[in-house]
């Protein structure tokens, strides 16, 4: 077994351990949102501060990033291509699908994998970047212009600021403007940041695998075709396209093949279920994406680990 598919193993037992737990009733269910909260507003956002911080940000902008990119970008269009020309889907309803088909959980799921089966934690900060400065501004501002969306009209400086209201956004600039600098920060300052970020992963991976514990009996599922198409997409099109623009456009091999690829395959955030609630406009549907792929992303994943690895 290769030292790749032996993180990831490592990872599953982790998140395992946390459905484990959740499923005998060690921890309830409303525990996972106290997990998540401490692992989103402040052991993550440690972590990225100090993963980033120390990274050479040649290697933070690599071909990670251009990857992801363009295979966000296919993806949308194909999204788009389907719900909004042939479907005849409404501008809202069309928007949250294509963020349930392309916004990966880079925070929860990304960072554990980026540092345990890639080696680079700094790997995912660009990611969380694009999604939280481009993306979800973007999907704002055209849920915010819609008649069905949540009633409460927003501004442009509200939409314009909103990423910089985000612990993970304010971390992982903090993080580039010291490496950018290159400034060593005292130790003493640095020690209990560590400590805090240490703590990231596994919490992370518990309220994960407890979020799955709590799901057998509470969900409907549906509409079913969007969330087929989103759930196809966001599973198997999206890593099998930054494979493509990997291998072939950008002559990657190994573990830097597998980096971009991997990360693609990350399955939809939860952040999406909540954007839906917010705009009142496809909760099922993200709902539904999020938790399929979150099962699906399992042993695919592991493929490509497994083969890339």
């Amino acid at each position: 077994m290769s030292s790749v598919v032996g993180a990831f193993v490592t990872l599953i037992s982790v998140a395992l351990l946390g459905y484990l737990v959740g499923l005998w009733k060690v921890l309830r269910a409303e525990d996972e949102l106290v997990l998540s909260r401490l692992a989103f507003f402040v052991a993550t956002p440690a972590l990225l501060f100090t993963t980033v911080a120390r990274a050479d940000l040649g290697a933070i902008f690599s071909p990670v990033l251009l990857t992801n990119l363009a295979s966000v970008f296919v993806v949308q269009l194909l999204y788009l291509a389907v719900a909004v020309l042939i479907w005849r889907r409404d501008r809202a309803r069309a928007t949250i699908g294509v963020l349930a088909a392309s916004y990966v959980n880079a925070g929860n799921l990304g960072i554990p994998v980026a540092v345990y089966v890639l080696g680079d934690g700094a790997l995912v900060a660009p990611i969380v970047l694009f999604q939280l400065v481009v993306m979800a501004p973007v999907a704002f501002a055209v849920l915010d212009g819609d008649r069905k969306g949540s009633g409460r009209r927003t501004s442009l400086r509200s939409v314009l600021t909103r990423p910089l209201r985000n612990p993970l956004t304010i971390a992982s600039l903090l993080g580039l403007l010291v490496a950018a600098i290159d400034v060593d920060l005292p130790t003493l300052m640095l020690r209990p940041i560590e400590l805090v970020a240490a703590a990231a992963v596994p919490v992370a991976l518990i309220a994960y695998g407890l979020s799955l514990s709590g799901t057998r009996n509470t969900v409907t599922l549906g509409p079913g075709p969007d969330v087929a198409l989103a759930v196809t997409l966001k599973t198997l099109v999206q890593p099998v396209v930054a494979y493509c623009v990997g291998r072939w456009l950008l002559d990657l091999h190994g573990t830097a093949l597998l980096g971009p690829t991997l990360l693609a395959a990350l399955p939809t955030a939860q952040n999406v279920y909540v954007y839906a609630v917010h705009y009142r406009t496809g909760r099922r549907l993200a709902r539904s994406a999020v938790l399929l792929s979150t099962f699906l992303s399992i042993p695919v994943m592991a493929t490509i680990s497994g083969v890339l690895g």
